[in-house]
């Protein structure tokens, strides 16, 4: 009997390691966000601009706002600013704030952006790393106003985890920065 149980056993273990061990292959997240709309926001304000139906925007009697993407826990505060003879000192003061994440970022690109017809001129920055804000913006008519805002998430920095959300994110505030248009005096 104990012959046969070794005899036994052998051949499932012949039989079992016969074949040969294949890797799975590596596997990734996979997230997916849904379509974006766009719907106009008209405001008191002396700009409007459409945001994604995702979002919820809240605005302040001084013409800031905060567009509100709960789904995400990410948030875009956006700062109006008068220009009064300044427009310089505002510009040279919204680069300030983005660049003192030069600290910590691995880097900060600048994207120009010009639509001469609805004089919207400004910039978008992509700040890599792990820092509070990864995109940045400013755009004036060079005249009369100036609109910066900032993304944040609501979770400790980690750019790697957070980037697909940031591709997402950008192309919104891209959008928002294509529809901007500054009314008229």
């Amino acid at each position: 009997m104990k012959k046969n149980s070794i005899f036994i056993f052998l051949t499932f273990l012949m039989i079992a390691c016969g074949d040969e061990t294949i890797p799975k292959p590596k596997s990734y997240l996979k997230l997916q966000y849904p379509a974006t709309n766009y719907s106009k926001i008209n405001t008191n304000c002396p700009y409007n601009f459409e945001i994604s139906t995702h979002a919820k925007i809240h605005l302040k009697k001084n013409c800031w706002s905060t567009i509100d993407y709960p789904k995400l826990k990410a948030k875009i505060h956006i700062t109006y600013r008068k220009v009064d003879h300044n427009l310089e000192e505002i510009l040279k003061e919204v680069e300030k704030l983005t660049f003192e994440h030069t600290i910590k970022a691995d880097a900060i690109n600048a994207l120009p952006y010009e639509d001469f017809n609805k004089r919207v001129f400004g910039k978008l920055y992509n700040i890599e790393g792990n820092v509070a804000t990864n995109i940045q913006f400013r755009v004036t008519d060079s005249v009369n106003h100036v609109l910066s805002g900032a993304l944040y998430f609501y979770a400790k920095p980690n750019y790697d985890s957070i980037l697909p959300a940031l591709k997402y994110l950008e192309k919104d505030i891209i959008h928002l920065v294509e529809t901007l248009e500054w009314k008229q005096q």
